[in-house]
């Protein structure tokens, strides 16, 4: 089984690899003993997010979620880095391929699946919802100090 490697870290950052993206389904989430998830690893932990939670998931041709979920607080960003696949909400049907992005509402009924002939790797940022303020928007503040590589 395929780990998270630590890259680097310091005192405000953390830098972690999963490994190349056609090696996700070498990942194993395991929710509980029989309950495994191939192709799925979840970072937030690793990389010691303190405002989201952020997972790669490759479903294998075919693959699917398998079920059903919501959240009780968080929204979903869905991000489709390759692939094809269908995405069922509230019991509506749409396809995405790569380049899709999808929000999903906390509340909303949620499952995926791959009907292309390639992984459908997908990366997830979950985070509260409801949360981001027009204050939140100009957050950045764009520094002077010279850049030097």
């Amino acid at each position: 089984m395929k780990q998270i490697e630590k890259i680097s870290a310091g005192a405000s950052y953390t830098a972690v690899s999963v490994g190349r993206l056609n090696e996700l389904e070498q990942h194993v989430l395991t929710l509980t003993p029989e309950i495994q998830i191939p192709g799925k690893v979840f970072l937030g932990q690793a990389l010691a997010a303190t405002g989201a939670e952020i997972s790669f998931q490759s479903f294998p041709v075919g693959g699917q979620t398998g079920f059903h979920h919501i959240h009780k607080n968080h929204e979903e960003l869905y991000i489709c880095v390759s692939g094809k696949g269908e995405f069922q909400i509230d019991g509506q049907t749409f396809g995405v391929d790569e380049g899709s992005v999808v929000r999903i509402a906390p509340e909303a009924r949620r499952t995926i699946r791959n009907t292309g002939d390639v992984p459908l790797v997908v990366i997830c940022v979950q985070y509260k919802g409801q949360s981001f303020t027009a204050e939140d928007a100009t957050d950045g503040i764009i520094l002077n100090d010279p850049v030097a590589w």
